[in-house]
């Protein structure tokens, strides 16, 4: 390295920010080393990790002896112990894979025999027993199989919070750092931003999710093609926990599980997804898919109460065009590292992806294991968990509690100033309601979203015109306005 490569070298860059990154950075975390995370977007998640199913699927699906099938199993039984870590919300609810036919039923034989290889328990449920469970199914069904290691989660929490545990344990940080060039110099790599800006690094991670391959192509390699497929979806509103209390799967086909029907982490229903070759950066809806998501939801549940909608939209899965995860080392370009085409079941599989991919840098690197390493994030405070005396005595000691910013979804001031102030904290009214949820109730941020914003523009000490609703050039003012907290 001559004096003009003088500058800070890292041990690992990583490419990406969703939820793969996210906990490749946390596992890496546990090491001693310079660690960097860039991120095109002006948060963490905020493309396919934050549009999903939230569905963390059992893994009696995915082929046997594939990666999928793998890391999916694995990591399915990684969530209990690092939800308490990252104090992420889960409940392992279970899944229905529902048979409306004969042919169904030899499928649902032939998932089970997959679970089986999968080391994945599952049971065939006849009808009654279906609809026991069930009641409001439609009384057209068969029977279903049942996978009891089924759960939800909120797939921004988990994404958030292993980007926080990471930069908690020493790792960095940069957002709205598109990488468009990559050179490979004798004893390190060179990673340019958009801007010219460069990074040094021994290693490179390439988990840029929908743009893997893009990435893949900058170091001259072009062995998969991302196609990207779009879901959309219906978001019902908390009217009746027990209404639907499994994941409800159709059964699966070549191009995807179809459409479900589950609770949300928060209590929400989600109905969908569609499966639409697209374009990369195509999440708009329509009517026509939406309406035929609408006809198959009311075959598995007749009485659903699409009127409780309050919600659609759309997420880009990155599907390539090898029916697996690719992670591996580049055999022409040691120390690049790809993990790509993490489609379905990827958020389940994130944990153990992390986990394996932060081993092979390990052996690599030599690394040693960092003492300090603490697997714990601060805890967020839950205002409903609390009770009547305790959140007076707390609005006592910082009033800010008691000032609800978001009435549908209960959210105080004091709480979005937490989510704000930490690691990886929010700096848009997008990174605002996936941390804490004001804007994701009935009204859908009416309300309460200039609110948010006046509190970002104090706390992040900035013009109210500044404030973002997600992404930079998404200003939620043209200019400040007369009577803002910053006039």
């Amino acid at each position: 390295m001559n004096k003009e490569e003088k500058q800070k070298l890292y041990d690992v860059i990583i490419i990406g920010g969703g939820v793969i990154g996210c906990s490749i950075a946390r596992y890496l975390s546990r090491f001693n080393l310079k660690l960097l995370l860039l991120e095109k977007h002006n948060d963490v998640g905020d493309e396919a990790s934050g549009a999903n199913s939230g569905i963390v699927h059992s893994g009696y699906d995915p082929l046997p002896g594939t990666k999928k099938a793998y890391f999916n199993v694995r990591g399915n039984k990684m969530f209990d112990e690092v939800v308490k870590e990252l104090d992420v919300s889960f409940k392992r609810i279970g899944s229905l894979t529902l048979s409306f036919s004969d042919e169904d039923d030899k499928t649902l034989l032939e998932l089970k025999k997959r679970g089986d290889e999968n080391g994945v328990e599952t049971k065939i449920l006849s009808k009654e027993e279906t609809l026991k469970l069930e009641p409001n199914l439609s009384k057209e069904i068969h029977g279903a199989l049942f996978a009891s290691s089924a759960g939800i989660v909120s797939p921004f929490a988990l994404t958030n919070n292993l980007m926080e545990n990471a930069l908690d344990n020493g790792a960095e940080l940069l957002l709205n750092t598109e990488v468009t060039k990559i050179k490979k110099k004798v004893e390190f790599y060179r990673v340019f931003e958009k801007n010219g800006l460069f990074f040094d690094t021994k290693l490179v991670v390439n988990a840029a999710g929908l743009y893997s391959d893009k990435i893949q192509n900058l170091v001259g390699e072009s062995d998969f093609k991302i196609t990207p497929r779009k879901g959309e979806y219906f978001v019902l509103d908390h009217f009746d926990n027990n209404f639907i209390k499994h994941t409800i799967f159709m059964c699966p086909t070549k191009v995807g599980k179809g459409v479900l029907i589950s609770q949300t982490a928060s209590g929400n229903y989600l109905v969908g997804p569609s499966n639409d070759e697209c374009a990369v950066d195509d999440v708009s809806t329509d009517s026509l898919t939406l309406s035929e998501i609408k006809k198959t939801a009311l075959k598995i549940c007749p009485s659903l109460p699409f009127e409780e909608t309050i919600r659609e939209f759309s997420g880009i899965r990155p599907n390539s065009d090898i029916d697996d995860f690719i992670i591996k080392e580049s055999e022409k370009n040691p120390g690049f590292y790809t993990v790509g085409g993490i489609m379905s079941p990827g958020l389940a599989s994130s944990l153990a992806i992390g986990e394996y991919v932060s081993e092979l840098i390990e052996k690599k690197l030599n690394l040693e294991i960092n003492k300090n390493f603490n697997q714990y994030i601060r805890k967020h405070l839950s205002l409903a968990k609390l009770g009547e005396e305790k959140y007076n005595e707390l609005i006592k000691e910082d009033p800010r509690y008691g000032h609800m910013v978001c009435r549908c979804e209960k959210v105080s001031e004091g709480q979005i100033l937490d989510a704000i102030h930490r690691n990886s904290g929010a700096r848009t009214i997008k990174g605002v309601k996936k941390r804490v949820r004001p804007g994701f109730g009935k009204c859908q941020g009416t309300f309460c979203e200039a609110g948010i914003a006046q509190i970002l523009a104090r706390e992040l000490k900035v013009d109210l015109s500044e404030i973002c609703y997600s992404d930079l050039g998404t200003n939620v003012l043209l200019k400040a306005h007369k009577g803002s907290e910053n006039d």
